[in-house]
């Protein structure tokens, strides 16, 4: 029976690519001859992929949930003894099951997009409906042809080989789903895009109508990333959340440029300008999603010789990518010249100026990831040998360029459009420029900070702080009814929040970055030593066991200096039944100053010692406290209707 269930997933996802052909043919068949039946029968098959592809990824959840060994990726992602949390979702714990994932969000964005846009804007339906298809298409012939999660084995084994013990976390079912909706809702508005150069609709329309689009996927991956940036905080044990690894840029650089867009579209939809720019940040986008999934999940990152056992698999993404931006981009040259518009930048000091510049930098910035991030791959293609792009290079390429957008978070907002003289800038960062040097100098003689990027760092966190304040203050003093007119410009204070989950976020990363401290020690139960203002003491060894893992875990209580406080961490060392390798799992202590990291190493020959590693780290929780602001501020934007008239303040 079980059999029976999984034949019928494959066979559906199948159908699935079969009616994703149809959508596309009937949809540019109809648009070409201004059939309304075409683009309607475009529209159901769109609805039924999104139907077949539920139905494939529920058989082969039940195929995990049931132990079909029978089915090589049910083999290989799990085991008999997995929790029932984890078989549930171990379907995106391997790269045919992520691509599943991926195609069928493709599918319900694509079915959500008919539903909200049918009526709204029916002369792009076709163009949508064609693009939509044609990448769901390519998307679904490497899942079937060359990375079918269905694939079966004979004799199936009496066990699976189990999850990877690091994947054995929360972590593996929130981050994975939040990056790949990310990934995929920056589809929707490619599609809009695209559909606008095909038809000639070159105007604001698209904007318009992808705006929540954008902000949903920017919203996704920045909680995606963020997510994952905790699971390796807290799974790894090496004391950090960010160590430029190339699995991490793959889904910063389309943050980056996705940020950027949403920037600029705000100014075409003001000011009328960016018209090529936004079309070139959204090809750029959507290129590096597909880039992103395209490196983690093809192996590439592990070794580029991944394509050499793997040719077809590799060819067919490197053609796939390539078919992607050739389509694009050269769609867009042939346009360059329908997209030139009269207005031009008024002044260089003005917000659209900022905006301009705001832009460069985040592209400079995605630029600097992707160089970083794919030069040492083609140096190993090309000559054989093995290089490394780490921490070093982008800490001193990428740091002055955020620092560079942190000043002009601080003056975007607050400068007027068009025109602003010096009247205007005394009047609106006068006081922030006198807060931010006196923090400045408060902070060098109360913390001993003297390094120059955290001096500057502070500089511009009080800048921007002080001139979001007073702007926000400003408008209260004037308006009657400041609450109402917050609920009528929900964009612009969406923003303003968006922009304070940012600096709280920066402050997190300074702390913890400038004013870490680490002890490496040996230690026997009994032994004490001191980090920071806290004590610690290893009090004693025991055992812990729990579905398919067993663990040394210690006990170690810390004490901050003679208070009462007390407080208990147990680390593990977990060894996993089916994988031989141990585990970290660290013991955290969080608070609003400061975290507390301690790592169980090995023991020592004759068993009565332990190494130890203990990190103190400030502001930690500041980053992920700054995270959620951030998505408070995206989701009080969102509510906003798309056609609302914004106040002018």
């Amino acid at each position: 029976m079980m059999d029976d269930v999984t034949e019928w997933g494959h066979f559906a996802a199948v159908m699935a690519l079969l009616l994703a052909g149809v959508q596309t043919t009937a949809a540019a068949w109809g648009g070409w001859r201004r059939q309304i039946i075409w683009i309607d029968v475009a529209s159901r098959s769109a609805l039924l992929v999104w139907i077949l592809l539920t139905l494939a990824m529920a058989a082969l959840i039940a195929a995990f949930v049931q132990h079909d060994f029978s089915v090589r990726y049910v083999a290989e992602h799990s085991s008999r003894s997995l929790p029932l949390f984890y078989l549930a979702t171990a379907l995106w714990g391997g790269h045919e099951g992520s691509l599943l994932l991926w195609a069928w969000l493709m599918s319900l964005f694509v079915a959500i997009a008919i539903w909200r846009h049918k009526s709204v804007d029916s002369s792009s339906l076709p163009s949508l409906l064609a693009i939509l298809g044609s990448v769901m298409v390519g998307f679904l012939l490497l899942i079937l042809l060359l990375s079918s999660p269905f694939q079966r084995i004979w004799p199936p084994p009496t066990d699976g080989r189990d999850l990877n013990p690091l994947l054995q976390d929360p972590g593996m079912v929130f981050h994975p789903p939040f990056l790949y909706m990310g990934y995929v809702g920056f589809a929707i508005p490619y599609a809009f895009a695209m559909a606008a150069l095909i038809t000639g609709r070159l105007y604001d329309e698209w904007v318009v109508a992808t705006r929540r689009w954008t902000l949903f996927a920017w919203a996704m991956l920045t909680i995606g990333i963020v997510f994952g940036a905790y699971w390796a905080y807290y799974e790894l044990g090496w004391g950090g959340y960010w160590a430029w690894d190339p699995v991490e840029n793959a889904s910063f650089m389309p943050w980056l440029t996705g940020t950027a867009l949403i920037h600029s579209m705000m100014v075409q939809e003001r000011r009328q300008i960016f018209r090529t720019w936004n079309l070139f940040l959204i090809i750029t986008t959507f290129a590096l999603a597909l880039l992103g999934t395209f490196l983690v999940r093809s192996g590439v990152l592990s070794s580029v010789h991944a394509f050499a056992t793997d040719p077809g698999r590799g060819v067919y993404l490197l053609v796939f990518m390539a078919v992607v931006l050739l389509f694009s981009f050269g769609i867009l040259v042939i346009r360059a010249d329908h997209l030139r518009t009269q207005v031009q930048l008024p002044s260089i000091i003005c917000r659209e100026s900022t905006f301009l510049f705001n832009n460069l930098f985040l592209v400079a910035a995605a630029a600097t990831v992707l160089l970083g991030t794919l030069y040492p791959l083609a140096v190993e293609t090309l000559s054989n040998s093995k290089i490394s792009v780490g921490a070093p290079y982008f800490n001193k390429v990428f740091v002055p360029i955020m620092l560079g957008l942190l000043l002009l978070m601080g003056i975007g907002p607050s400068i007027p459009w068009r025109h602003a003289s010096p009247q205007h800038l005394k009047r609106y960062f006068l006081i922030p420029a006198m807060v931010a040097l006196a923090g400045v100098l408060l902070a060098g003689w109360l913390l001993e900070l003297y390094h120059p990027y955290g001096l500057l760092a502070i500089a511009l966190i009080l800048f921007v702080s002080v001139a979001h304040g007073v702007d926000i203050g400003r408008t209260y003093w004037r308006s009657d009814h400041f609450m109402r007119l917050v609920w009528r410009n929900k964009r612009r204070y969406g923003g303003l929040l968006t922009h304070i989950g940012v600096l709280v976020l920066v402050a997190g990363l300074m702390g913890s970055g400038l004013f870490k401290q680490e002890r490496y020690l040996v230690m026997r139960p009994g032994d004490s030593t001191k980090i920071g203002s806290w004590n610690i003491t290893f009090d004693a060894m025991g055992q812990k066991a729990r579905h398919n893992w067993q663990a040394d875990e210690g006990n170690f209580t810390a004490r901050r200096g003679d208070s009462e406080q007390i407080i208990s961490l147990q680390p593990q060392k977990r060894v996993y039944q089916r994988a031989p390798q141990p585990t970290t799992e660290a013991a955290i202590y969080s608070s609003w100053r400061e975290d507390i990291y301690l790592v169980l190493g090995e023991p020592t020959a004759d068993a009565t010692a332990w190494s130890v590693r203990i990190y103190l780290n400030p502001l930690v929780v500041w980053i992920w406290w700054g995270a959620g602001i951030m998505a408070l501020g995206v989701c009080f934007a969102l509510i906003d209707q798309p056609s609302q008239r914004q106040i002018k303040d």
